[in-house]
């Protein structure tokens, strides 16, 4: 009896170890046919490694806009300053007094491969002897190509070829708030890069002086000091967005802002310098004052934002074509304008002899008015 009782008892044991083995057999087979990928929660997306809108870092865009960047040092035989309230030209020449000669640096942008280079007039103005320094040490003597004080531009011009030339970007696209590198030799600290973002566009800080000045400053807070001027301010991908032209300061020195002129103005007045020797500038021939709500509700206009004309100048273009006193420009060539800077940068980087569509309120009608534009005689 118990070795029968002990024989069943086998039996069961067994058929319990093999349904066992069986269940964990079964389950190693299914853990490999039946195997699952880690659950993602984030939404693959092909990036670039280089992307613009988020930059992890900016070593490509520095490599690309470092050997386009020259120094500039410029001797006179007078000392010459400019500054005005609280905005800073870099002019590399300081208050020594006297007649003594001085001698300083400021930056500046190669052109063309063949030694045209973009700088600041009052980098270059009244010198008598002009040296640029490439990035790779080289030096050459420089002939002064053209200036335009009222854009504060100028060209020169090295016997090389084979250069690096900037790539040209495009400023009408730079956005508030965008990454943006100023590339100079800061305090004769050659080849310094310097990171911040667009603050501002269009800015006018009354530097160059009122009147026929342009003023469309692209404002950043990338640091920019004494010897930065005519360098590059450019964007992530390393092109050239702008030219560095002045500081907010009441030291001298960097104290959170700088501006540069849009490069879409630049190209313009370069391009008149190097094939004219200087800036054949259009113009409407109107005096002009931003709107205000007090002066909208005086026009009998439903807006706050535009410009006012004022007066016409006798045979201007403006006159010309029929413009007339308090008529208020909302837009030019299809782009909105509300401030005179938005204005003064559109109309300057035309050609005499264009025709652009300005967008008028007369007595709260809008209506498109042609206006072929005619030379500025007598900057």
């Amino acid at each position: 009896m118990k070795q029968w009782i002990a024989l069943v008892f086998s039996g069961v044991l067994g058929g319990v170890i093999t349904l066992t083995g069986s269940h964990f057999l079964n389950a190693e087979k299914n853990a490999e046919t039946l195997k699952t990928e880690a659950v993602s929660y984030t939404r693959p997306v092909n990036l670039p490694a280089w992307s613009g809108s988020v930059p992890f870092d900016f070593v490509q865009a520095a490599q690309k806009a470092t050997p386009s960047v020259v120094n500039i040092t410029a001797k006179i035989a007078r000392t010459a300053r400019s500054n005005q309230d609280d905005f800073f030209f870099f002019s590399p020449f300081g208050g020594r007094g006297g007649g003594a000669p001085a001698e300083g640096s400021g930056s500046g942008v190669i052109y063309s491969e063949n030694g045209y280079i973009i700088t600041n007039n009052h980098v270059v103005e009244g010198a008598n002897e002009l040296e640029v320094t490439l990035s790779d040490n080289r030096k050459f003597k420089a002939t002064l190509v053209g200036t335009d004080k009222r854009t504060d531009l100028a060209v020169i011009k090295i016997d090389a070829t084979g250069l690096t030339p900037t790539e040209v970007g495009n400023s009408d696209e730079a956005r508030i708030g965008e990454w943006v590198l100023a590339v100079g030799n800061p305090f004769e600290l050659t080849s310094t890069v310097t990171a911040g973002i667009i603050s501002a566009k269009g800015r006018n800080i009354d530097l160059l002086g009122k009147g026929a000045a342009i003023e469309a400053f692209i404002q950043t807070d990338a640091a920019v000091n004494p010897g930065n001027s005519g360098g590059a301010l450019v964007d992530a991908q390393g092109k050239l967005i702008g030219i560095n032209t002045a500081i907010a300061t009441r030291t001298g020195s960097f104290q959170g802002y700088s501006f540069a002129i849009p490069v879409n103005l630049v190209r313009r007045v370069v391009d008149d310098i190097i094939s004219f020797g200087g800036y054949k500038r259009p113009y409407l021939g109107v005096t002009i004052q931003e709107l205000d709500s007090e002066f909208a509700k005086e026009l009998n206009v439903d807006i706050s934002q535009g410009v006012v004309i004022e007066g016409l100048e006798e045979g201007g273009s403006a006159q010309y074509a029929g413009l007339q006193v308090n008529d208020v420009i909302v837009g030019i060539d299809g782009r909105e304008v509300k401030s005179i800077p938005e204005l003064q940068e559109v109309v300057g980087r035309a050609k005499v002899g264009d025709t652009v569509n300005l967008k008028v309120l007369r007595k709260s009608k809008s209506i498109t008015i042609p206006v072929k534009l005619r030379e500025q005689k007598n900057q």
